[in-house]
């Protein structure tokens, strides 16, 4: 028995005095360790001694003493090295393997299966991921050297919770959000907000889920939608969000602008019109030009560096938070102490600030004149004069008081004299002044709860104001505020969704955050509710607040230009202003920011391959040719130059992102694949198609035709990477999905036989391969395509002769040759390669095990042994009956095209021409089938199409012409009818002489290719001729495949119970040795040979055999010679084996002179019916 060495090494001086031979447990010592060896080695008559048998302890520390010729210890690096002199390490391996010897069942494997330890040290840093994940591998096996960065340190709060804030936070709070409350009332502003919240909380409970199922490298959403969905939805949803988010960028410029140029720097404008209706184009350029200035300013900041970006960022969330908070106070100030801002007001129509140059509200004003003045030098008075009679001074007085019209008066009227005609609304409705925000205290609620919507050029009114109407509209030369855009609830659906947006900030920034899967789902949810509250609170305070006609007001001209909401900041509104102006300069950058590096993850993916160039940056992997390309489409939404134009476009391509987040995680869930296992546990596949619901809603609420144009392009997209074929294999739901709608289609296909009207061809297609693993007949295939349509099941099978532990490679080269002819082909099916030791085996095995369930082929298709007459491939046509034998057992339709070379390709189409049937044996109908399904392609549409019957003597043709046409109407097939007479008609000479010729040939055959052993056997029984011939049959399964020339085959004896063994024999058959055996064997080399030869009588059955083929060849081809295509009942093989080779001589007769045939075997069952 071997001993056995225990080597301990301690790793601390200290652990030595605890190790005795009398512990028992050594592994329980920290920092020792323990290797086994075998001592087989030693001389097994040596006594086991204290230091052959016990321990050996060894410290690098000294203290323990060491022994030569047991161990050796090298003390470098401070990690003790153990060789020892036991194990026999002839190999030459490591001394690393040594310490791994008691892994070593595995060792074979540990290339493949690498050990624990060292998987748990590669997943030890998570962004070096190579679990699951190919794509992490190939880039990492790069070689790059990854730089040793610092630990992610960040936490909820600032890595999730205020990017979202500032992702979420944008211009619609400061410039819309006050006219969306306006505009559709209280009530419905708050359906509005809730709803587009409740969309972006159910995407984040679908987002957390699938965010916290698994690293989320960056990419963010991208990356989160295309491993859930696959390439072609990822890349599709991914293009979305990257024009989602570029188009968002385009928005915040525009808003940025529109603060600039309205409410900081008016005169900043270059485009001015001096028409009323030319303001709006000026405006609208003005937005254009210096959108551009700011894109371009705001791209080279980008490209610059990003760093600069991010410290800018919490300078802009600090802009937010600081107007968000001024508001908060504004509306609690006011309701002690309200803002003053009056609004003017002609009737209840709202005068445009603007237009009042004078600051006069009024219609006249009494202007007092001093006494030896000149009559220009005047001092203006307000008196507050809106009565239209006349003057109602008292001239006793020593100061003259004079009545002056206004600057308001000469915009209604002709002219500024108090006598010059005016706009009739104008006289008839005096001035007023209310207040612009009356307070919290006010009840002005009331009047905001309800709706009121307008119609581009409607005057902003106010319904509690009493007016006196009249049928003409009000012009636009008038004073005043118009409506610019008709408006409706879904148009502002679609505005404001994009303030709710951003929600994906967390997601994004996962490999800065310490722990991702518990920060991105709290964070983000902490973030949506934060921001929920602020908009529906808002949307209450500016309705208590703020009056109607000032909230309807889009840019405040009715507050002397004030932007709305600063109206109600505390402590006055340029907090608003330059808060504003700056977060939305930062929502900007951040968008420039986010969608290059969005697309350079789209392009580094490889599925999209135009875009591959965009992959590419700067040697800082800055993506500057992303950066490029998000600048110019950009530049496509400031050149709309309208917010209000812009925010639908990014509404759709949100939108469209979140549906299939909320997509991806309801399949996941339901699907319940075993990677499913998120550590959020608080969603719910209900939920996620709520999400879903409503995000299709909205799109559709929003802007239909916006929705129908981003699914469009997303529909584009998914077309064109799948039709480039993505080869990328993410592990998808898509996947998962079609393998259970797979799953469920299959066993709803197995509750029962297919319905004859269902039937259609399943093909297996069986091809052979030459020794250089070419398709011998690729036309095969081009007939199968021709015949399938591109429908229905395809299996395309060979076998590979050979053990499959050996041949397993040949094997998946057969099957690339075969997916490569495929593709080439255009045919949609699958690949099925057999290896098998003899080929008849193999292609028995593929008939009986090829398909699944119900989709099961119900149709071979095979090619015809060429040449099979010849002694070169001897087994061809052996292979070819089997098959033929193994189909019909297994009641299976077979199609055999003979001259398959001949048949027409692809691109060959035939313009004119008949396809011939040949109905001699009703066989389920294939017959009439094959050549309606052969018309559906383009190669042979063109066609015709004959059917030819045959009548015997005591048939009445004419009457089954009838039938036959009947027949033909009802199955709606248009076809030539024709019934062929053929008369009884004695045996020809032809046909005898045939027949014997066929006979003589098969006796020779048989006489030739007797082995070795056989030959010995027919010395023994050669008085025996009927004896002989059953032993020596080719159709026998013991005849096999030579190969150089090697013949294995086994015969076993039936008299006497003897039986021979396998024997090898050497068979090239050189001119000598064919002599050398016709001098010493009896055979037909000898004279008694010959006449025994020439003395065989044809076989009775055999003649009539010959007479029917030879009978109906002379028929086929005196009607079919110009045929394209003859299809023909395939008569089966014979019950008795040993006619075999004749039975091939049938089909050769059946078929001669015919150009191209397809021979049809039905499979037992009805294929085509005559009812609907």
């Amino acid at each position: 028995m071997a001993s056995v060495r225990f080597t301990v090494t301690p790793t601390k001086a200290e652990d030595l005095p605890g190790l005795s031979d009398t512990s028992p447990d050594l592994s329980s010592r920290s920092g020792a360790r323990v290797r086994f060896g075998s001592r087989e080695s030693v001389n097994r008559s040596e006594p086991l001694s204290e230091t052959s048998g016990g321990l050996t302890t060894t410290a690098g520390g000294g203290g323990g003493t060491e022994t030569p010729e047991h161990s050796n210890t090298d003390q470098g690096d401070g990690n003790s090295k153990i060789s020892s002199v036991y194990i026999n390490n002839s190999h030459g391996m490591d001394d690393d393997d040594f310490y791994d010897r008691n892994l070593a069942l595995f060792e074979e494997e540990m290339d493949t299966r690498p050990k624990v330890s060292s998987l748990l040290n590669r997943l030890a840093n998570y962004t070096n991921l190579t679990q699951g994940a190919k794509e992490h591998e190939e880039a990492e096996s790069i070689g790059e050297k990854k730089k040793t960065g610092k630990s992610p340190q960040m936490g909820t709060f600032m890595g999730v919770y205020l990017p979202c804030l500032q992702n979420i936070f944008g211009v619609i709070l400061f410039l819309r959000l006050t006219w969306v409350v306006g505009t559709a009332g209280v009530l419905q502003a708050l359906c509005i907000v809730f709803i587009c919240c409740c969309c972006t909380m159910l995407t984040a409970i679908s987002m957390s889920a699938i965010a916290t199922n698994g690293v989320v490298p960056a990419g963010g959403s991208y990356f989160m939608i295309s491993r859930s969905l696959g390439p072609e939805f990822g890349g599709a949803v991914g293009l979305c969000f990257y024009l989602g988010t570029t188009f968002a960028g385009a928005m915040y410029i525009l808003g940025a602008i529109e603060i600039l140029l309205m409410y900081i720097a008016p005169k900043a404008a270059i485009f001015e019109s001096k028409h009323p209706d030319g303001e709006g184009a000026a405006m609208l350029n003005n937005m254009r030009v210096y959108g551009s200035i700011c894109l371009l300013l705001m791209s080279l900041l980008v490209f610059v560096g990003v760093k600069y970006v991010n410290k800018l960022a919490s300078i802009f969330l600090a802009c937010v938070i600081v107007s968000i908070i001024s508001i908060y106070i504004g509306a609690l100030v006011s309701a002690f102490k309200p803002p003053n801002f009056p609004v003017c007001m002609l009737g209840n129509r709202t005068i445009n600030g603007h237009e009042i140059y004078d600051s006069q509200c009024a219609k006249t004003v009494l202007v007092l004149i001093k006494e030896n003045e000149e009559r220009n030098n005047t001092n203006f008075t307000i008196t507050n004069e809106t009565i239209t009679v006349g003057p109602t001074f008292d001239p006793t007085h020593t100061p003259l008081l004079s009545e002056r019209t206004t600057s308001l008066w000469k915009q209604f009227c002709q002219g500024p004299e108090l006598n010059s005609s005016c706009d009739e609304y104008f006289m008839t409705n005096n001035f007023s002044e209310i207040e612009g925000i009356p307070g919290l205290a006010s009840g002005i609620i009331s009047e905001n709860v309800w709706s009121s919507y307008l119609s581009k050029g409607d005057v902003v009114e106010k319904g509690s104001l009493s007016s006196s109407h009249f049928s003409h509209p009000a012009s636009t030369h008038q004073p005043y505020v118009f409506a610019d855009i008709t408006t409706s609830f879904t148009l502002l659906v679609g505005i404001f969704f994009p303030s709710v947006t951003g929600i994906m900030a967390g997601s994004n920034r996962s490999g800065d955050l310490k722990d991702a899967q518990r920060s991105i789902p709290i964070g983000t949810i902490l973030a949506i509710l934060t921001t929920s509250i602020v908009y529906l609170s808002n949307v209450i305070l500016f309705g208590a607040c703020i009056d109607g006609v000032v909230l309807r007001d889009k840019f405040g001209d009715s507050v002397n230009g004030n932007l709305v909401v600063g109206t109600l900041a505390w402590p006055t509104p340029w907090v608003i202003v330059i808060g504003s102006f700056f977060s939305t300069c930062g929502a900007g950058l951040q968008s420039l920011t986010g969608a290059p590096r969005l697309l350079q993850a789209i392009a580094k993916d490889n599925i999209i391959p135009f875009l591959r160039v965009f992959g590419h940056g700067k040697a800082n992997g800055e993506p500057t040719w992303a950066l490029l390309l998000t600048a110019l489409i950009a530049e496509l939404g400031i050149l709309i130059a309208s917010l209000d134009l812009v925010a639908p476009i990014l509404t759709m391509f949100f939108l469209m992102c979140y549906l299939f987040v909320n997509l991806a995680c309801a399949l996941q869930t339901l699907l319940r694949t075993p990677n499913w296992r998120p550590r959020f546990s608080y969603y719910h596949w209900t939920l996620s198609f709520l999400g879903m619901t409503i995000c299709l809603a909205l799109m559709f609420i929003s802007s239909w035709y916006y929705a129908i144009v981003a699914m469009v392009i997303a529909g584009m997209i998914y077309k064109y990477i799948e039709y480039h074929g993505a080869e990328k294999e993410w592990g998808d739901g898509i996947r998962g999905l079609s393998l259970s709608a797979a799953r469920y289609a299959l066993l709803r296909l197995e509750e029962g036989p297919p319905h004859t009207k269902n039937w259609r061809p399943q093909l297996l297609v069986l091809l052979k391969l030459d020794e250089d693993a070419h398709v011998k007949s690729p036309r095969l295939l081009t007939f199968a395509s021709q015949l399938k349509a591109g429908k229905g099941l395809t299996i395309v099978g060979t076998v590979v002769s050979g053990n499959f532990l050996h041949s397993y490679g040949e094997a998946l080269a057969a099957e690339q040759t075969l997916k490569h002819l495929m593709d080439k082909e255009r045919v949609k099916g699958f690949c099925q390669c057999i290896v098998a030791q003899k080929p008849r085996e193999g292609i028995s095995h593929m008939i009986q095990s090829s398909g699944l369930g119900g989709m099961k082929p119900n149709t071979v298709v095979m090619g015809w042994p060429h040449a099979w007459r010849q002694s070169e491939d001897p087994q061809a046509w052996k292979t070819f009956i089997n098959t033929v034998r193994v189909t019909t057992a297994a009641h299976l339709a077979l199609l055999v095209p003979k001259n398959i070379s001949l048949f027409p390709s692809n691109s060959e189409p035939c313009t004119e021409g008949y396809i011939d049937v040949w109905w001699i044996v009703h066989d389920g109908g294939m017959l009439m089938l094959l050549p309606f399904l052969l018309r559906q392609h383009k190669v042979w549409r063109k066609c015709g199409m004959r059917i030819f019957t045959v009548a015997q003597m005591e048939d009445n043709s004419i009457q089954m012409k009838k039938d036959l046409a009947t027949f033909l109407y009802h199955l709606r097939i248009e076809a030539e009818v024709e019934v062929v007479e053929m008369h009884d008609s004695d045996i020809s000479a032809y046909t005898y002489e045939r027949t014997l010729m066929m006979e003589q040939r098969s006796q020779m055959l048989r006489q030739m290719r007797l082995s070795k052993s056989d030959r010995e056997r027919e010395a023994q029984l050669v008085k025996d001729r009927n004896s002989m011939l059953r032993l020596t049959s080719i159709g026998s399964d013991d005849d096999d495949d030579t190969d150089g020339g090697e013949r294995d085959r086994a015969v076993s004896g039936g008299g006497g119970g003897s039986s021979e063994h396998h024997r090898r024999v050497q068979m090239t058959w050189t001119k000598e040795k064919t002599s050398q055996y016709r001098a010493t064997h009896s055979g037909c080399s000898t004279p008694e040979g010959f006449r025994d030869m020439l003395s065989i009588r044809p076989d009775h059955s055999n003649v009539r055999r010959m007479h029917t083929a030879v009978k109906l060849n002379e028929v086929i081809v005196n009607k079919s010679h110009d045929a394209r295509v003859v299809l023909l009942n395939m008569p089966g093989p014979p019950r008795n084996q040993e006619g075999d080779e004749n039975y091939m001589e049938f089909l050769e007769v059946l078929t001669e002179g015919l150009e191209r045939v397809l021979l049809v075997r039905g499979g037992g069952s009805e294929v085509i019916t005559i009812y609907s």
